[in-house]
């Protein structure tokens, strides 16, 4: 009998202690699809040296004194690094969008910065460059190896918290203070 899918859809993946992969040590990735061909998903903690105005700035995209243009840029994973993704609630219409859950979306297309830039955009948003990918079976592998921990997604935690109190406060949802986690693995 074939097992069922493990579908961590809008979960976060919260990086053991172990993890030193520097693209995900302390990370936590929300999950913005997971099935049977592999995963796809945003880092949500890692916020670079550059803000949303500064890519609105490149872009030629009007954003003058909207709260938008502070917003931090995140290092959204090591796949396709240059690309923008816009992890957004509410889901709104726009031209590339995958609905993640019936609040939330991720879009790629330019419209939605656009209309950030001119304050009419989504009311919650992270910016990422690059996301975090894993191919059929690859993640299943990771979690079996404990590279992560998986807890439903909170929009508090991916929305409101602080950046750097996301991975303690996902690990939090599930009971767990990641830091306390032995590094080390050892055999009795």
């Amino acid at each position: 009998m074939e097992s069922p899918h493990l579908d961590l859809t809008n979960h976060f993946l919260i990086a053991m202690p172990s993890m030193d992969d520097p693209n995900f040590s302390q990370s936590v990735t929300y999950i913005c699809e997971h099935g049977a061909e592999g995963a796809m998903g945003i880092v949500i903690n890692r916020p670079m040296e550059i803000s949303l105005g500064d890519v609105l700035e490149q872009l030629d995209i009007n954003h003058t004194g909207l709260p938008a243009e502070q917003q931090p840029v995140y290092a959204g994973g090591p796949v396709l690094e240059e690309r923008g993704f816009i992890l957004h609630r509410p889901r709104g219409e726009w031209e590339s969008s995958l609905q993640v859950t019936p609040e939330i979306s991720v879009t790629t297309s330019k419209d939605i910065l656009a209309a950030l830039g001119e304050g009419r955009g989504p009311a919650d948003v992270i910016f990422a460059l690059g996301y975090a990918g894993w191919s059929a079976g690859q993640l299943e592998q990771e979690m079996q190896d404990n590279a992560w921990l998986s807890a439903p997604a909170s929009t508090d935690i991916l929305f409101k918290t602080p950046p750097a109190r996301r991975w303690l406060e996902a690990a939090k949802l599930i009971g767990i203070d990641p830091r306390l986690l032995s590094s080390n693995s050892g055999h009795a």
